[in-house]
């Protein structure tokens, strides 16, 4: 019976994190990773090696339904994977070396001070719509990567047309991102978000949406680490993908109809407890 409990509410649990994640691109793992770890008892490497494979699920379910809403730019995030693979794969080597070298305290004070560092940018722009966002003109990168594109969006009742600059500075932040990704569980959303919208200027639902198609191949780059060094525990990845994909399907279709305020106030709220909560575990407080 306990264990049938115990699956029940890491279910609950991952519909919340998928609902969340779907919302502000992140991929669940921002909150699957904390609640594992703080509640579940759950080690943080298999927390991280959970979160991956649920963040599979969370960019299969929410990127479909953004790409059919012609809102994700695909030429976009291609363009941006190589560097976020490269970057996964780096990523989960370091946290199995962290792991074996009993350095995980390490891994939960730099999710916490990841987490809390990608509010910073955010809180200048609550205010700001999709089309105030948008780059004023065109560099060399962007007709080169094809930066251009349009969408409908159905809160302004208005089509937005964009295009991004920048291309080099974003394809760093996404090489960060990827380690991020690999050595954390938490599919590299936060800093692609950061990377789209203020590196490559591109508007926040372009860039919520882009960030969740792009996160799955991110994401399984990464998990096949895990795997291959035994850090993946089914019974528990199982429950949270399952509930994962769940809460990413209500979370795609309520961000085409919310504010972008909304969308960046419930970014902030989420890294900010999870962000705290982690720096504490790992300096030993909490």
């Amino acid at each position: 019976m306990s264990f049938i409990l115990v699956f029940i509410e890491i279910l609950i649990a991952s519909i919340g994190a998928g609902f969340v994640g779907a919302i502000a691109g992140l991929g669940g793992g921002v909150v699957i990773v904390p609640v594992l770890t703080l509640f579940f008892g759950v080690p943080i490497i298999y927390a991280t090696g959970t979160s991956l494979v649920s963040t599979i699920a969370t960019s299969s379910s929410s990127a479909s339904a953004y790409v059919k809403q012609k809102v994700s730019n695909i030429k976009v995030g291609m363009s941006l994977e190589i560097a976020t693979t490269a970057g996964a794969i780096i990523g989960a080597l370091i946290s199995a070396f962290l792991y074996s070298n009993h350095l995980t305290y390490l891994i939960f004070i730099i999710f916490g001070i990841v987490l809390l560092l990608t509010i910073l940018p955010n809180m200048s722009k609550m205010s700001t719509e999709m089309y105030e966002r948008v780059a004023s003109k065109p560099d060399w990168s962007t007709d080169l990567f094809q930066l251009r594109g349009e969408y409908y969006d159905r809160n302004l009742g208005v089509k937005i047309k964009y295009m991004g600059v920048r291309w080099w500075l974003g394809e760093i932040i996404m090489l960060s991102a990827g380690i991020i990704s690999g050595l954390l569980g938490i599919g590299s959303g936060v800093l692609k978000v950061l990377g789209m919208d203020w590196a490559m200027k591109l508007p926040i639902k372009v860039t919520t949406t882009t960030s969740n198609f792009m996160i799955g191949v991110t994401a399984a780059t990464g998990s096949a680490i895990y795997w291959a060094l035994g850090y993946i525990q089914p019974f528990t990845a199982a429950a949270a993908a399952i509930g994962v994909l769940a809460g990413s399907y209500l979370g795609a279709k309520v961000l085409v109809k919310m504010h972008s305020s909304r969308i960046r106030m419930v970014f902030m709220v989420v890294l900010s407890v999870a962000g705290i909560e982690m720096v504490l575990r790992g300096l030993g407080v909490a």
